[in-house]
């Protein structure tokens, strides 16, 4: 039976003697270890069930990061009703606290004191009342186009781009329109609200109660038709009023 010859060893006698050829490739080839690397796990392993998976859990997370939440629609906003106050939560009394929050947070952004008389001018404090946020404050109607709107008084619970929602002292809650709407509000001094308990710190302010110091604003609703979170970012310049 003939034998055949390692194709490298032929190779190599036609370039070194056979004693030559004979030792390298002994030493290079023929005794040489080979180290086998598999380029991709045993699909039977579990190893590779392992890793099939981490890839699958990785795939799922980064499609899920990529899907924002789609905002809901108006006609979802109505059916869901999530801007809706409920009947039992229609009380006067409980926005109290909200509207002294309301002052401290005015008294803040006018820079006012106890202690200290506040000056305050249009040219100063006017852009800061005008991106002020109006939840809590306690707006009187003083000019409206419909009559039985004027005189209305209330806390505001709600501030939209063109309406603002209050409730009244009879626990009423009403929608007044911005347009063609002057609006009045007054924020007393520091110093006029005296220290109060923590039992009396939730009852109501009067005007009365708030002293002849106390300063007097007028809103003029036509130029405030902007949502709060706008007005913060909104840089409001001085104009003559058509309305005037």
């Amino acid at each position: 039976m003939a034998t055949t010859s390692h194709v490298a060893l032929d190779l190599l006698n036609k370039a070194h003697s056979p004693e030559t050829a004979s030792a390298i490739f002994t030493e290079k080839i023929l005794h040489k270890p080979l180290r086998l690397r598999p380029t991709s796990p045993d699909p039977n392993s579990k190893d590779a069930r392992a890793y099939r998976r981490l890839q699958r859990l990785r795939k799922q997370e980064k499609s899920r990061r990529r899907k924002k939440p789609k905002p809901l629609s108006a006609k979802e906003k109505r059916i869901t009703g999530i801007y809706e106050i409920p009947k039992e939560s229609q009380k006067y009394e409980i926005y109290v606290p909200l509207n002294r929050m309301w002052l401290e947070y005015m008294w803040e952004i006018l820079g006012m004191v106890k202690g200290k008389q506040a000056w305050v001018t249009a040219q100063a404090a006017g852009s800061k009342i005008a991106s002020a946020d109006f939840h809590g404050a306690k707006l009187s109607v003083v000019r409206n186009k419909c009559v039985s709107l004027v005189g209305l008084k209330g806390i505001v619970v709600r501030d939209t781009k063109f309406t603002f929602q209050i409730i009244t002292e009879r626990n009423e809650l009403k929608t007044i329109p911005k347009n063609h709407t002057i609006f009045r509000f007054q924020i007393p001094q520091p110093d006029a609200i005296a220290e109060t308990s923590h039992s009396e710190s939730n009852s109501d302010i009067s005007d009365d109660a708030m002293g002849a110091n106390a300063l007097v604003f007028e809103l003029h609703g036509d130029s405030f038709e902007h949502r709060a979170v706008e007005r913060a970012t909104k840089k409001f310049k001085q104009r003559n009023l058509a309305g005037l």
